[in-house]
Parts: C-alpha cells; structure tokens; sequence
C-alpha cells in the first residue's frame, strides 16, 4: 500500500501530489505523536495555571484582552471554527482539500501548536477514507492565515459542515452516523491551531506549482510543432547561444525543442528561406525558459512552506515559552503566488501569438489562410485564435498582484493582509486558461503539419503526432470546433503521461 510517514521532517511536492491526487494514505510516525502529546500537556498546564495566553485563555483578535474562564475555554475554541467559516463561492476541488488537511497536520505535528493526537487522527481518518470537507474558495485575506477555509475544513471534526462522501455533498452528521465515527469535543487552543495558517494558500500554490511545471513541457512540445510547420530555423535553438547566456530555464527550453527536433526535415538553416524568425518562434526559449526559473523560485517558497509552522501563538515547550508573533502571515506565499501568476501567463501569450503566425497567410509562410480548405466557404481555425486570444487577455487582467493589496481587518487590529489566497486562486484560473491555449497551439500545428508533404517530423515529435492524430484528425471542412478543442485540452493531460512514461524533456 503507498502510504507517507510524518514524522515532522520535510515533506516535498511529490508527496503532496502522492496524497491529494494519487490517494497516498497517510499516517504519524512516533516522533510525530510524542511531539503532539508533548505540547498538548504543555497547554494543559497553561490552563490548569491560570496564565493568561492569546486564543487559549483569552479571545481572538481585537478580543485579545478579553479573558476567558477555564470553564469556557472548550466552547471558545467550538465558537471559533462555527463563527469563522463564513466561506463563499465555488468550492475547492477535493483534492486541493486534501493537500491542505494534509498540510495542516504536517504542521501540527511538529509540536508548536498545542492539539491533541485524537484530533490530527480524526483528520487522517477522513483524510484517509475519502471523506472529505466542503471548502469554500473564497473568503481568506491570506491573514490570520487563511481562517475562513481552514475553518470549513476543521469543522466536520466537531460534527459540523458538510462533506464529499462516495461523489455527494452530505452533511458530516449523516456520514458520522453512518460510519459510527464520533465528533470531537475541542478543548484549548485546538480550533485556533486548527484554522491559523497558511495551508489552503499553499495547497493551491502547492498543486498548480505542480501543474504547471508539467505544462511547461507541453509548451515546449507545442512550439516545437509549431517551429516545424512554419519551417521555422533551427540555428536559433544552437546551444552556443544559451551557453553565453546560461540561464536554467532558457538552456532547458533550448534542449526541449532540440529533443523535440531532433531528426526533422521540416526545419530550416538560417538563409534558406529566410534570415530570421519572428520572435514568438526564435525568442520563445527564452520567455519559456524566464517562466520556468520563475517557477523554480516559487518552488523554494512552497518547499519551505508546506514545511514550515504557521500556528498563533507558538509555544516552545522546552524552553517554557508561548509567543504571539506572525507566522500566518502569507505574505511570502503571496508574493510567489503573484510571481507565478505571471511566469505561467507569459506561457499563454506567446503561445497565442503562434497561433496567430500558423492561422494568418501574411504571416504562415504559404500555408493556406485559416488551415483550412476552401477558404470563404469554410472559416477554418481562425475562431480557435479568437478563444485562444480571450484567455490571454482575461490572465493578463488576472495577473494584477494581489499582494499590493490590503485591506484591515479586525478592527484594525489586522491592519496587513497578504491576500494570498486570491493570488493562488489567480494563479490557478491562470494555469487552466494556459492549458487551453497550449492545446488550441498543438490543435493548429497538427493541422498545419498535414499541409506539408515530403517532410519528416523529428522522432519524439511523430510520437506526439501520432498520439494526438489517434483522437484527432484532420480537419476537411468547417466543423463543430469546440469539440475539437475540447478532446486537445484533455490530450495535453495525455502528452504528459507520455512524456514522463518515457523520460523525455525531463526537468531537474
């Protein structure tokens, strides 16, 4: 059975990946457990002591100075998670909620956040049975963390909320029932340690940093096809040019499409005709290559990130301590979450203007206006190009930082938010408007290609060729183009199996 051990060590994207796509069990090591009952007696203490601790002993918030008793510090922390989830929207997908209870419990576990081993069990429990927390996808300010989705995520742990239960939205009681599963009954600090931090943000970074790494190889294939139907110059992609400018991304991209390449007769030397290309096909290793080293940096944040506490107040047992500070600030997610939003938008744009180059006959070097037969009576591919160029613009509306935005919270007392949440959401409908616009590219290309005989693909690119053309074929005349369009975005999942099933256009 595939199953990950935490045990407060780093876990890594894969492993996220592992859990919320690919059903990974997951279960506590035994360093895990000692470090959990370790703070939870700690907390206890506190309690039994009469100190006076944020969120354990007093309110939350502007209500910091407002002491509680310890007769009400159970209901304080129940009251918590009912009166923050205040979610609207569209839900989270499942297996975005996923990766963030896995998230949280991996942060929990490291022993600075004071909840007991009972409640992080019940979470795998449902965790590792499927059932999982309707979350709504709206309503964080990144700061204090991100209270409101963590808040629906922690509420079936007392029996509230709704959940996702064999494919229906059933509310937590019915399927507690069902299953003979008992809620929990919070005492101090849990529901604070529950919705205090940045895991929803990162969930999403953490799955769409994953994605769309995957479709940066699907963009080097599609301008690869792309270089090859317009009988693009090969010179362009000479490793000499990338040496003296040795960029990470820009050298992987190169070496992309020179995989890709390797073997066409398609393309040309410089001279034979024409001198150059236009920078949508001659620059494009290095605007793809500038998006990967983006996303590369990005990485480094969420690495850091799913590993890393973010509670309030973190308590520091060894030393006798418990100290209000900022560790759900998401602000560093934020700012990666904007900067990605970017690298993957750039992908689109110039993905689109390769589109343009292989539609338009003043620009597609002979092949016919729209990539279609009987032009006038059909109109071809030239719509593909409009949808294509709609998505771009909507990222570029989307690609406006969250982060530069604020609004204070709290009475004030919350006076900066990082608004990470909504950078990772941007991020996302970003990557999935990329991913479109990357399969309208290979949708093109492929019927650009079959415009030109007596030449021969590059090995690797008559495999992908081959795959696309076993669900996709030529075009004739004008057709119902969003089916079309449709069964290519879904080949780009299938482009991916394949690349990775055989080692090819690998990324370190």
């Amino acid at each position: 059975m595939n199953e990950l051990i935490l045990n407060g060590q780093e876990i890594t994207i894969n492993d996220v990946i592992n859990v919320a796509r690919n059903n990974f069990k997951v279960a506590l090591g035994d360093k895990a457990r000692e470090s959990v009952q370790k703070a939870s007696l700690y907390v206890n203490k506190l309690v039994e002591d009469n100190k006076i601790v944020y969120g354990i002993t007093t309110g939350f918030g502007v209500f910091a100075n407002k002491t509680i008793s310890k007769e009400d510090t159970s209901k304080l922390q129940h009251n918590l998670l009912k009166s923050h989830a205040c979610g609207i929207g569209e839900p989270l997908s499942k297996e975005i909620v996923k990766a963030m209870m896995l998230l949280r419990v991996n942060s929990l576990i490291k022993g600075n956040s004071g909840i007991r081993l009972e409640v992080i069990e019940l979470m795998l429990k449902l965790l590792n049975e499927n059932i999982i927390p309707y979350v709504y996808s709206q309503g964080s300010l990144g700061s204090s963390g991100d209270l409101v989705p963590l808040a629906h995520m922690a509420l079936p742990l007392i029996g509230e909320g709704e959940v996702y239960y064999r494919d229906k939205i059933v509310p937590t009681m019915e399927v507690f029932d069902i299953l003979n599963i008992k809620p929990i009954t919070l005492v101090a600090k849990e529901g604070l340690a529950l919705i205090n931090g940045t895991q929803a943000m990162t969930a999403i970074g953490c799955i769409t940093l994953y994605d769309a790494s995957e479709l940066f190889k699907v963009s080097n294939v599609a301008l690869s096809l792309s270089l090859q139907a317009l009988r693009g110059i090969k010179d362009a992609f000479s490793p000499l040019i990338s040496n003296i400018r040795p960029y990470y991304g820009f050298k992987l991209a190169n070496e992309h499409v020179l995989e890709m390449i390797e073997g066409s007769t398609y393309v040309t030397r410089q001279g034979e005709l024409r001198v150059q290309d236009a920078y949508s096909l001659r620059c494009a290793p290095q605007v793809h290559g500038a998006s990967i080293d983006a996303l590369r940096h990005v990485k480094e944040i969420i690495e850091i990130e799913i590993n890393a506490v973010t509670d309030n107040p973190l308590l520091f047992v060894d030393e006798n301590e418990v100290i209000s500070g900022g560790n759900f600030h998401g602000q560093p997610v934020a700012l990666a979450m904007d900067y990605m939003s970017i690298a993957i938008s750039e992908l689109a744009n110039i993905s689109e203007r390769r589109i343009e180059r292989l539609i338009n006959p003043n620009l597609n070097g002979g092949l016919p206006a729209f990539l279609v037969e009987n032009g006038g009576l059909n109109s071809g591919f030239m719509i593909v190009q409009y949808s294509a160029a709609s998505l771009v613009s909507e990222n570029k509306v989307l690609s406006h930082p969250a982060s530069v935005d604020s609004i204070p919270s709290s009475a004030n007392q919350e006076d900066h938010v990082s608004m990470g949440t909504i950078g990772a959401r941007k991020a996302r409908t970003i990557y999935e408007h990329t991913k479109k616009v990357i399969a309208m590219e290979l949708l093109c290309a492929f019927q650009a290609l079959d415009f030109i005989k007596g030449y021969k693909l590059g090995e690797k690119s008559q495999v992908i060729y081959d795959l696309f053309r076993k669900k996709i074929g030529f075009i004739h005349n004008d057709e119902t183009m969003y089916k079309y369009i449709e069964e290519s975005i879904r080949l780009v999942d299938e482009i991916i199996s394949e690349l990775n099933h055989r080692g090819w256009l690998k990324i370190c």
